[in-house]
């Protein structure tokens, strides 16, 4: 209710739509929604400079909303995707041991049977009794009565899968049942034999790829920390069935680098997951966790899957997924270190660790987003000093087109004063501005300022794309 209230306000009082903040309005759905995670003040304000900014919009929106869904903006949409880029050449482009796919979202219901989750894929989930509130029963102290209306009074936790199904064909019956997936390696154990069919590789070696995934969360919250669609990278890395620890560490190696190449490894730490909370197919995990706002939660994780998927495939299709050693002509099952990596929870600790509020003179307040360079949606911002000058106007555009040629992410600017520019692009997190003024008129250089330390210096106009190009790469 409180949704479609707000997206009224929110239509009805344009001028102030920013006061509204997505912050409050998050705080207020998940009272709704009967969770007892609160929202916290830095939360609110992130929240808040994401939805006006453009980088995550409620899903939705002019309908009410719909729970646990989030849309990803103009700026988003480029975070995430130099995420991906990021995250896609160091562990695949750059490697001559892995190879990437992108296999269906929709797959036979027969590969998640083999794989456990149509019977292993739960949560459990209790519902109090007198508000009839739903929550997950791991996630809520149940001695300590209902977060909604305190009753104490719960039915018996039972199992829940979180597989959304669907129907494939235009007979809804239940030979045409199919999942949207749950996870993206099973994509990856599926076609482990038609990548050794078609490049041959030598053990070990990894199947990796970007891609959806779903699951039906019974309590989703905390902006896009759970949701019901997201994103994952992930790797399915075969190894010989021996030796699978130092194996399991070099890969916890790799994502600790991955985590200080993203400038979050300060928040993160390590948990190992006991043998009861780990999943099904698995012999060891350690979650890799991050300090959000709401509390340490899991990031990434790396799993030893063991011989599980690809022995379960084998008996449950009966086709020969063995990998075959050419050095000791024998035939074996090849056993799996999983890294998995979420990309909606990366771009929510990348957000975290990169917001900012610094006073830049007695009572005024800056928002900054400080990124690293190469994550950055827009990495250089143009500016004509005053946009009535036809001169400046011409050497401004002149300066900004031959930049578009040769930087990804060039944003023209030329709305508002130079300081209101510049809080603007501070809060979108763009590295570096560069203002095109009169003196570029009589000897050809710029001003370009640096948004961590707002320093101002002057460049020929002629060496930016060297001078940034080497900045990106440092």
């Amino acid at each position: 209710m409180f949704s479609r209230c707000f997206s009224v306000l929110a239509i009805a009082c344009q001028k102030e739509y920013y006061i509204r903040t997505l912050g409050v309005f998050m705080e207020e759905k998940a009272k709704k929604q009967k969770t007892n995670e609160p929202v916290s003040p830095l939360m609110e304000r992130l929240v808040s400079l994401a939805k006006r900014r453009g980088f995550i919009y409620a899903g939705s929106e002019i309908y009410g909303g719909l729970g646990g869904t989030w849309d990803y903006g103009p700026l988003g949409v480029e975070l995430k995707n130099n995420i991906k880029k990021e995250w896609w050449k160091r562990f695949v482009s750059y490697r001559r041991d892995m190879y990437g796919i992108d296999s269906s979202i929709l797959m036979n219901s027969k590969v998640w049977e083999a794989s456990g989750h149509l019977k292993n894929f739960v949560d459990p989930m209790v519902d109090c009794k007198k508000c009839k509130g739903r929550f997950r029963a791991d996630k809520i102290d149940v001695s300590s009565g209902c977060p909604t209306c305190g009753a104490k009074d719960f039915t018996e936790a039972r199992p829940f899968n979180m597989m959304f199904k669907t129907h494939a064909g235009p007979v809804e019956d239940s030979g045409a049942e199919v999942y949207l997936r749950p996870e993206t390696a099973q994509g990856m154990f599926v076609n482990f034999k038609n990548v050794i069919d078609s490049f041959h590789p030598k053990l070990p070696f990894g199947i990796a790829q970007i891609g959806k995934a779903f699951r039906n969360e019974i309590t989703p919250g905390n902006f896009i920390f759970r949701t019901r669609e997201f994103e994952q990278m992930e790797i399915e890395y075969f190894i010989k069935p021996g030796g699978w620890e130092s194996q399991f560490d070099y890969w916890l190696g790799e994502m600790r680098k991955w985590t200080e190449f993203l400038g979050i490894a300060k928040g993160v730490s390590e948990r190992e997951v006991s043998a009861e909370d780990r999943a099904h197919y698995s012999k060891r995990t350690i979650d890799i966790d991050f300090e959000f706002p709401f509390g340490k939660e899991e990031l990434y994780g790396l799993a030893y899957r063991t011989d599980f998927d690809l022995k379960n495939h084998i008996e449950k299709s009966g086709i020969d997924l063995v990998y075959y050693n050419e050095e000791t002509k024998k035939k074996l099952v090849p056993h799996v270190i999983e890294p998995t990596f979420g990309v909606d929870r990366t771009m929510l600790a990348v957000l975290l660790n990169s917001f900012a509020e610094e006073e830049v003179k007695e009572g005024e307040i800056r928002a900054v987003l400080k990124f690293p360079a190469r994550l950055a949606p827009v990495k250089v911002a143009v500016f004509p000093l005053v946009s009535n000058k036809e001169n400046i106007l011409a050497k401004a555009e002149e300066v900004h087109g031959r930049l578009k040629e040769s930087i990804d992410s060039v944003r023209w600017d030329d709305i508002g004063n130079i300081g209101k520019r510049y809080r603007r692009q501070d809060e979108i997190g763009t590295p570096w501005c560069v203002t095109v003024d009169y003196q570029t008129l009589e000897d050809g250089t710029v001003t370009v300022r640096d948004r961590d330390t707002m320093k101002q210096e002057r460049i020929a106009a002629g060496e930016l794309a060297g001078y940034f190009h080497k900045k990106l790469s440092q």
